[in-house]
């Protein structure tokens, strides 16, 4: 199961990403991802038509979602795996986060207009195809393709980190609050990332001990944003928490983007994949060793695999 290419973090023009779900599929597929899911921010919209994309390129895959919490000051991401997109209280619970996402939006604007760059919000909602996720990422877009700073990482120094003159604090779901949703809809939850939070040891600790008291399953050990030391790190929280690893790209652009779809190295032997979890839909799909004839085994779905599960044609 460690050599399953999985890649279980990305993003669509559901949420901050330059492609869409059939797009990712596609370019998910040709890099050899076995196991795939879309994971827009605080957006199931693409959850069909990624699922739909899968299934038609025979790729097994998992409903995925990035929800936005607060923690200790922090905006901490939580993932979302094989949950039902149409579950009323998550719906609900997405829909007061986009409109928090609105709010924030239009304040960045009028911020980085103080700082001397009009008509930032109108130009970053311009290039957001779903107007309720305007992002930083789309401002940082903007800034690029306007000419005010010559990458997106230039514009998050300049403008869009704490300090600076276009960042906004926000207040997101509680930790509790996210997890609920997501359980309730009958998903499993992951902290993606965990180097990228500035915390304390005493907060990553807290986060980590608070998250698996709430029924937290997992944590994204292998990622886009990881280096070698931190994979290490968090595969031995993992094993601290008893907590599952995940891995995922988070890939939102073929420009843009550290790691390609797909390209990620495998998850530490010593940890257990989140996928174990769905061992039954997966069983027999790994890549082939060197020297052995043939394809991968094909997928073998599960005899009774649930609606919000592993899919595959």
């Amino acid at each position: 199961m460690h050599l399953l290419n999985a890649d279980l973090h990305c993003h669509s023009t559901a949420s901050d990403g330059s492609l869409s779900p059939g797009a990712l599929a596609q370019r998910a597929h040709a890099a050899g991802v076995q196991l795939w899911s879309l994971t827009d921010h605080d957006e199931v919209a693409g959850q069909r038509a990624a699922r739909e994309a899968a299934e038609a390129l025979g790729m097994a895959y998992v409903s995925g979602i990035e929800v936005s919490v607060s923690f200790a000051g922090e905006t901490v991401h939580i993932l979302g795996f094989g949950y039902d997109p149409d579950n009323a209280e998550l719906q609900a619970g997405l829909a007061a986060l986009r409109a928090g996402r609105i709010a924030r939006a239009q304040q960045m604007g009028e911020s980085l207009a103080r700082a001397g760059i009009p008509r930032a919000y109108e130009g970053a909602l311009a290039l957001a195809p779903n107007p309720e996720l305007v992002s930083r990422t789309h401002f940082a877009r903007f800034l690029v393709d306007s000419g005010h700073c010559g990458s997106v990482h230039e514009v998050f120094s300049r403008f869009l980190k704490e300090g600076k003159p276009g960042f906004v604090p926000h207040r997101w779901a509680g930790l509790g609050e996210a997890l609920r949703w997501l359980h309730g809809a009958g998903g499993v939850a992951a902290i993606a990332h965990p180097a990228r939070y500035r915390f304390t040891p005493t907060e990553e600790f807290a986060l980590f001990s608070e998250f698996q008291a709430h029924g937290g399953r997992a944590v994204e050990v292998t990622c886009g944003s990881h280096f070698p030391d931190e994979v290490a790190k968090y595969a031995d929280m993992a094993l601290e928490f008893d907590l599952l690893a995940s891995r995922g790209s988070d890939f939102h652009a073929p420009d843009e983007s550290r790691t390609p779809l797909g390209a990620l190295p495998d998850l530490p032997g010593r940890v257990t994949p989140l996928w174990t979890l769905w061992a039954d839909s997966l069983a027999g799909r790994r890549p082939p060793r060197a020297g052995e004839p043939g394809p991968a085994p094909a997928l073998v779905a599960a005899a009774n695999p649930a609606p919000s599960a592993i899919s595959a044609s």
